[in-house]
């Protein structure tokens, strides 16, 4: 097991521990990461017990730092049913009260905890960290997967996995990065067992690809999207992009408009453009002005650039990839966005072989 897990593993003897003392029920480790369906790996297999029950759960060991996190998680372990368990450095009250809304099981290292079942109902809320007290092992892997770069390249790989044996400069070209920082994404890939195999053999394999997708859907709304110049606008007529060719202005629909196209299931309400930057600046301009937008600080359209390029896309799509419709439908917390959600990951990205 690698440091990165020992850590992980470190967090959960905590939040069973502080389990215990807070409520006095007990729980053990009944086996570390157990593979799952489809390719899915849980970080463990646990066994609480509570008023002479046993109660088995699977472990996600996340660290919680927004609200978006706590349904992603929920909607990514959907096939562990009733035995999912959240277990973090902490959990605040506020995110224990959306825990409970949303009927996601969890425990932390201070006592926090929701859990329910036959003859159980658990919530203790509250419980602060003591001074000094070192929440650090969740946050170093936030540190360490979560950089812009990163999640460019990462994007990349999952859209297109035939480039994680493609030359450098092929890889750099559709992430938009230097050169230089695509080994060293791949050192951390390889550091972190997501990947197997080496540079130039042929042979590189993607392990537990939808741990990677859960991993950069969680980092891309708070490390990449802010740096992507968001501009919002609003347009005379809201439904003034029914029948519009994005694709003439060098830009994809988004979030509800791509959830609308791949699903047919979502009315959209508000709109999401990326732009790609071949011409961005005179797209836009004539984006807006054949439309007649106005630059609104409260629109409900938003333009972002775009920060992929994938040649073999031509014509480009009208959609951006799933993976990225997905992550911003996440990231609004809506419950019909979060239902269209579940529809996109179910059909074009729960299967370990799916490409954008």
């Amino acid at each position: 097991m690698n440091p990165l897990n020992d850590k992980w593993q470190a967090i959960l003897q905590r939040a069973l521990d502080a389990l215990h003392k807070a409520t006095g029920i007990t729980g053990k480790v009944i086996e570390q990461e157990p593979m799952m369906a489809q390719g899915f790996c849980a970080d463990a297999r646990l066994e609480v017990e509570a008023n002479g029950q046993r109660y088995p759960y699977l472990a996600e060991i996340k660290r919680v730092d927004r609200f978006a996190i706590l349904g992603d998680i929920k909607r990514q372990c959907a096939q562990y049913g009733d035995q999912l368990l959240l277990v973090a450095p902490r959990i605040t009250a506020e995110a224990a009260e959306k825990c409970r809304e949303l009927d996601l099981q969890f425990i932390d290292t201070l006592g926090n905890a929701y859990l329910r079942g036959p003859g159980l109902l658990v919530l203790v809320k509250g419980q602060r960290p003591v001074a000094g007290e070192d929440l650090q092992p969740a946050e170093h892997e936030g540190r360490r997967a979560g950089t812009a770069t990163n999640l460019r390249v990462f994007f990349a790989l999952l859209c297109k996995p035939q480039l994680l044996n493609a030359p450098y400069r092929d890889i750099n070209r559709a992430a938009g990065v230097a050169l230089g920082t695509v080994g060293w994404v791949f050192r951390d890939l390889n550091g972190r067992a997501y990947i197997t195999g080496r540079k130039g053999k042929g042979d590189r394999v993607l392990l537990q690809r939808q741990k990677l997708v859960q991993e950069w859907v969680t980092n891309y709304p708070i490390k990449l999207r802010p740096k992507l110049n968001p501009r919002r606008f609003r347009a005379p007529k809201a439904d003034w992009w029914k029948g519009v060719d994005i694709t003439k202005y060098g830009a994809q629909w988004g979030a509800e408009v791509a959830a609308e196209k791949l699903t047919a299931y979502l009315r959209p309400h508000a709109l999401t453009i990326y732009l790609h930057k071949e011409q961005g600046q005179k797209n836009l301009t004539r984006l807006v002005a054949g439309h007649k937008l106005r630059a609104d600080p409260q629109g409900d359209i938003e333009i972002l650039d775009a920060f992929w390029d994938f040649e073999d896309e031509k014509p480009m799509p009208e959609n951006v990839p799933p993976l990225l419709a997905y992550a911003d439908l996440i990231a609004t917390l809506d419950p019909r966005n979060l239902e269209a959600a579940t529809l996109i990951y179910d059909r074009y990205l729960a299967t370990a072989d799916t490409q954008a």
